[in-house]
Order: structure tokens, then sequence, then C-alpha cells
């Protein structure tokens, strides 16, 4: 099955050996998004409604590159900084999938990149 790394303009640039996602097949795989300006490739400051709502709207740019969306996406992993984010950050997140949304694991985790408050990779299936 042939790997196809997709990348986009319009999301940070990997800061290492990785891709932004693979599509393999049906599905793309994305890399974990923070909340990165991609046209300034700076940190986006703020409270975890602005920083999930970054990374989210990177990953968006991601699927679009690789043909898909967000509607498409059928697994995502969260990670949060502090579990006591969960229902603010949940709330932004439900503006991203409104109807029927994917499958998710939400985990804290000890310290992400440039100290986010949030990281979130997804899958998603093509057409």
């Amino acid at each position: 099955m042939e790997r196809q790394v997709i990348h986009t303009d319009h999301a940070p640039k990997a800061i290492g050996p990785y891709s932004q996602a693979i599509r393999v097949g049906d599905f793309v795989f994305c890399a974990g998004q923070t909340p990165i300006d991609p046209t300034t490739n700076m940190f986006v400051e703020g409270d975890i409604e602005t920083q999930t709502r970054r990374a989210l709207q990177n990953l968006a740019a991601v699927l679009q590159a690789a043909g898909t969306s967000m509607e498409h996406v059928v697994k995502t992993t969260v990670f949060l900084l502090d579990m006591n984010d969960f229902q603010r950050m949940n709330a932004v997140y439900a503006e991203f999938f409104p109807a029927n949304p994917p499958a998710r694991s939400t985990v804290q985790v000890a310290r992400l990149p440039r100290d986010a408050r949030v990281e979130i990779e997804v899958i998603a299936a093509v057409g």
C-alpha cells in the first residue's frame, strides 16, 4: 500500500523528524497539533479555549491538504496538561464536531511541547 506524506503551509511546519500527516489507503493519520500559528510559527498564548481552537484549526488545514475534512475524522486523541481544563476544551472541541463526533481518548500528560496546554491528533477517512 502506498504511503503519501501530507504537507501544507496552512499548518505549522514539523519541528522534528516527522510529517504533518501520512495518508495510507483511505485513511489519514495526523501528527499531534499544538497551538502554533502557522503564519508566524509562534505559539498562541492564551487560555485553553484559544489553544484548543488553534490546534483544531491546524488539524483542519492538514486534513484539507490530504483531501478530507473534520467531518471524516474517526478517532481523536487529546492530550491535556491539566484535566481541570477538560470542560472548557470540550466546549471548543464540540464546535468542530457538532454532529456524529469521532471516537476520542483524552489523557492528562506531564508536559507538552513549548509548554502547550493541549495537543490533539486525529485519524480521518478519505472520501
